[in-house]
């Protein structure tokens, strides 16, 4: 058979990889995927074994699978727990299993890298693939239009949708002319928003990869761990984690470090791409009214203005996003489930929780914050 197993990306040159990824998709880039390895985020103590798939023909990899043996379903955003919850219940065994996915990215993109026809076999021989390796299933997440079509034809796969909220810059000349366009009392709420954080005599700073410091990144890692302390968890990334990607990617990074009286304390880490901006972290190491929204949405919509970016993915789930006018989007997944009965189970609960979503978004779209001409 000629899937073959990377255990590592490092054992794929970086060259080779970024081959087969679409242009301006910079979370599947060797330079990301091989950050979250080195810097130890991922790893058989985390429940993150790196096991992508390539198909090779003639000795050349033309086309690939991010993939990952799990033996738990943190950090996915696509949640299961209540199936394997099911499972064990019933004597049924639901890890070890294998996602095809970004760590602790919720974005979606390409999942069957590289040459077509090559990504159609390598999904068709997956399911072999996993009786092999005693794996209970295989999950592809957040996938594209591309990935879903050529999924879709596949019968054994089950198709999941979930909801996300992203802004759209509509051509605005600056932060103004997005307020002109919302309603009147939404657009009283955000200057009074802003007006809060400025009058505490906080001020924002942007720099790009190449110009954060060591001390800049361990203040950095610091706010983005607290995030995770105060819910009493542990946080996904390591803090080598930054300096690599920085080193690797600079020109892709950029944090806004929230000052006040010249001190920092509050930050937002983000990357750009093609006409993307991707919110990913933020973090305060003392309390700040308003500061959350200013530093997460209303800093980012500014710079997508500035910068001409059309698109702004702040990540997963937060239905306050909504009514700062960022907009319901459907993601998709797709599931095969070894388990006959498992299977069955979950197609009944998929067809309503499609139904259901579809009904959200059309709701959440009727109390957006913007005026109806």
């Amino acid at each position: 058979m000629p899937v073959i197993t990377l255990n590592r990306l490092a054992d794929c040159p970086a060259a080779q990889w970024d081959a087969l990824v679409p242009a301006q998709q910079p979370f599947l880039s060797h330079a990301f995927l091989s950050a979250l390895e080195d810097s130890g985020s991922l790893g058989p103590n985390s429940g993150w074994r790196p096991q992508h798939l390539a198909w090779q023909e003639n000795g050349e990899i033309r086309a690939a699978i991010p993939g990952y043996r799990k033996r738990h379903s943190y950090g996915e955003y696509v949640f299961d727990q209540g199936w394997a919850d099911a499972c064990q219940r019933s004597g049924i065994a639901y890890y070890p299993k294998w996602l095809g996915a970004v760590p602790f990215s919720p974005v979606t993109g390409a999942r069957l890298l590289g040459d077509e026809s090559a990504a159609v076999s390598l999904l068709q021989a997956l399911p072999d693939y996993l009786e092999e390796n005693g794996l209970t299933g295989a999950h592809i997440n957040f996938t594209d239009e591309r990935a879903n079509r050529i999924i879709g034809a596949e019968p054994v796969w089950q198709h999941r949708q979930g909801l996300q909220y992203h802004w759209q810059n509509r051509d605005y000349r600056d932060f103004q002319d997005y307020l002109d366009a919302l309603t009147s009392r939404k657009r009283k709420q955000f200057r009074k928003e802003r007006e809060q954080v400025a009058s505490q005599g906080i001020e924002f700073i942007w720099r790009e990869g190449a110009q954060v410091t060591e001390a800049q990144w361990d203040f950095v890692y610091a706010c983005y761990s607290n995030t995770y302390h105060i819910r009493g968890q542990s946080p996904y990334l390591t803090r080598a984690f930054f300096s690599l990607l920085a080193e690797r990617m600079p020109e892709a990074i950029r944090v806004v470090f929230a000052q006040q009286n010249g001190r920092d304390v509050a930050m937002a880490f983000s990357l750009i791409s093609g006409d993307t901006f991707y919110g990913r972290y933020w973090g305060c190491l003392a309390e700040f009214d308003r500061l959350h929204f200013e530093t997460c949405f209303y800093q980012g919509m500014e710079y997508a203005i500035a910068s001409g970016l059309k698109r702004f993915d702040a990540g997963a789930q937060g239905e306050h996003k909504l009514l700062r006018g960022f907009e319901p989007v459907i993601t998709d997944s797709w599931h095969y489930l070894r388990h006959p009965g498992l299977r069955d189970a979950v197609e009944d609960f998929l067809v309503e929780e499609r139904a259901g979503v579809q009904r959200w978004a059309d709701e959440a779209r009727e109390v957006l914050p913007y005026r109806h001409e």
